[in-house]
């Protein structure tokens, strides 16, 4: 029975693939820093629902702690590794830089150092959207390069992605990076739109629209991610026959390295978003509409034709469908 370590598994999509791992008879050690970046009673409340399976594992534990994560590592010997651990948030990133460097950068060296070490056969480790930055190209796709981050969240992603491809060159090492496309869903962070803003309306305060309601983003839903994370863990990288080194591929190497978009491919502008909890919730919002923020893109939309091709699936879950299920969970 293999064993799957997953990082930050108190977090939303932690918790969500744990569970689902669990389900279909993995032994998953999960750790998690529980930090205070938002309430910490949910991230508790989503362990306890992981702590009911007898095959479910807890270690409290940082990234940036080195000895910790070797000695976690050596300890476990997992044969895969989800690596969704990270401090997130774009608009964080400026305020607090530090959290980010020891999380995303600091954290992922220790990680990556620890599946070396351990000979694990697939490393797959959260990116994000957020990479594509400046570029004005929709829909991103994994050729497209990502040299313009416009947020230092974005910078440590893109930096994740080349830390792991130089472990996949050096040792071989399956690495296979996903690039989430805004994440939604029950259990939900707090810190996020949908969240927010159902909890505001509810309480019948004015909700913060940024980009007075014109951002596009591809939102995608919560098990439609699980469903994409699962196939790709359970398909190790391998290296691109057709790669050209005189014309590489950012998405492909000749190391046993991927990267993939998972998004919904269906970009909604936010005041469509908006309007999809409105019916749910049988009101209309109070808006306060305000500037883009520092750090915050325009638009998100995902080219997932590459890893519909690589593992015969990507997310499709209408955002009327899923803001419904959002609103039935929180209340």
């Amino acid at each position: 029975m293999s064993t799957i370590l997953v990082t930050g598994c108190a977090g939303f999509i932690g918790m969500h693939c744990a569970e689902a791992l669990l389900a279909r008879g993995a032994q998953v050690v999960g750790i998690d820093n529980l930090n205070a970046y938002y309430d910490v009673a949910l991230k508790q409340a989503r362990l306890a629902r992981l702590s009911s399976h007898p095959r479910f594992r807890f270690e409290r534990l940082d990234l940036a702690d080195r000895a910790g994560m070797a000695g976690l590592f050596a300890r476990v010997r997992p044969t895969r590794v989800l690596h969704l651990a990270a401090q997130a948030g774009v608009r964080y990133s400026i305020d607090a830089p530090d959290s980010y460097t020891d999380a995303n950068l600091l954290g992922f060296a220790h990680v990556l150092e620890g599946c070396r070490a351990a000979r694990i056969e697939h490393l797959v480790f959260a990116s994000s959207s957020s990479v594509y930055g400046g570029n004005a190209r929709t829909p991103y796709s994994e050729r497209d390069a990502v040299d313009h981050p416009i947020s230092y969240y974005a910078a440590t992603k893109k930096a994740g992605e080349v830390m792991a491809h130089s472990y996949a060159h050096l040792y071989r090492m399956p690495c296979t990076g996903l690039r989430f496309f805004t994440v939604y869903g029950p259990w939900g962070r707090p810190d996020m739109a949908l969240f927010k803003f159902t909890r505001a309306m509810l309480a019948g305060e004015p909700i913060d629209v940024y980009g007075e309601g014109q951002l596009v983003r591809d939102f995608t839903y919560i098990d439609d991610i699980v469903e994409g994370v699962l196939r790709v863990l359970d398909k190790p990288a391998t290296p691109d026959p057709a790669f050209d080194a005189h014309a590489p591929a950012p998405g492909s190497s000749s190391a046993p390295f991927r990267l993939f978009n998972i998004g919904n491919n269906q970009p909604t502008v936010l005041m469509d978003y908006i309007g999809a909890l409105e019916t749910v919730l049988d009101r209309t919002a109070i808006k306060r509409m305000l500037p883009i923020q520092p750090g915050d893109m325009h638009i998100t939309a995902a080219d997932t034709s590459a890893l519909s091709a690589w593992v015969g699936f990507a997310p499709s879950t209408p955002v009327h469908a899923g803001v419904a299920r959002f609103v039935h969970w929180y209340r």
